[in-house]
């Protein structure tokens, strides 16, 4: 594979008339911890599921691992990028145990049924359940989980098939704030281990990037506001105008905060 994990070129996404993504070009390469941030509506879940080659581009191209979307196989690219996000959690199997959960990601599917995992496998997903603090969550049905046992599990189960290009969408959407900084010091972790695949994160907040993300993308009504190294993007003329109302940034110990200034 070449240093470009994922590049768009000219990418424009349209649905029942209506443009969710606009002229959009991007490039991450190998190694990169990417955050997109943006106001609801922006697109940034769209983007996220072209990038996890979900959802074909209307305009444009998308190569993603060195595949270009359209003239590839998505079912052999797929179980190459581990993706989280509300949608997956939405279809699993309400009887579903967390260490089957995870063990699935294996073969990319929801719901265990036939298929037969060796002692690796298992070892390999309790290790990943159990560095997301969730080792003893490990029989327990997903759906008796709290919202932030289930965002580590999806993380865990993401990162199972040892992707290329792992993919978060808005891993702390909901969680209170004990679990959003356990959440993010977590996700830090992961950032600075060398080992880790490349990383894109969607969250609306600046307070949810963790210390060790290296890039930011800013998105507005479907078009890239600025992208760059996290520090040259996170500003508050960028962010005043991807949000719409003016905005300070400072950070501190890695972390970044936003507030309205007056």
């Amino acid at each position: 594979m070449s240093g470009e994990v994922l590049q768009l070129r000219g990418v424009g996404v349209k649905r029942g008339g209506s443009a969710l993504l606009r002229d959009l070009t991007w490039t991450v390469n190998e190694g990169e911890r990417w955050v997109i941030v943006g106001p609801n509506g922006a697109g940034k879940t769209t983007l996220l599921q072209v990038a996890a080659a979900l959802m074909h581009p209307s305009e444009g191209s998308a190569q993603i691992l060195d595949e270009e979307i359209g003239r590839t196989d998505v079912f052999e690219l797929r179980p190459r990028i581990g993706i989280a996000s509300a949608a997956v959690a939405e279809k699993v199997p309400a009887e579903e145990t967390v260490i089957d959960l995870v063990l699935t990601a294996s073969y990319a599917i929801l719901g265990r049924w036939r298929e037969e995992y060796d002692s690796t496998d298992v070892t390999r997903a309790v290790e990943l359940l159990d560095a997301l603090g969730c080792a003893d969550l490990i029989r327990r049905k997903f759906s008796t989980l709290s919202e932030g046992e289930r965002k580590r599990v999806q993380i865990a189960r993401a990162l199972m098939p040892d992707p290329e290009l792992l993919l978060l969408d808005e891993p702390a959407a909901g969680l209170d704030l004990g679990g959003r900084e356990d959440l993010v010091a977590r996700l830090g972790l992961l950032a600075d281990d060398p080992a880790a695949p490349t990383m894109v994160m969607v969250t609306h907040h600046v307070e949810e990037v963790p210390d060790g993300f290296t890039h930011a993308l800013l998105l507005r009504k479907g078009q890239i506001v600025a992208q760059g190294k996290v520090d040259e993007v996170f500003t508050e003329e960028h962010l005043t105008r991807c949000f719409g109302v003016a905005l300070g940034i400072d950070r501190q110990n890695g972390r970044w905060y936003a507030r309205a200034t007056r």
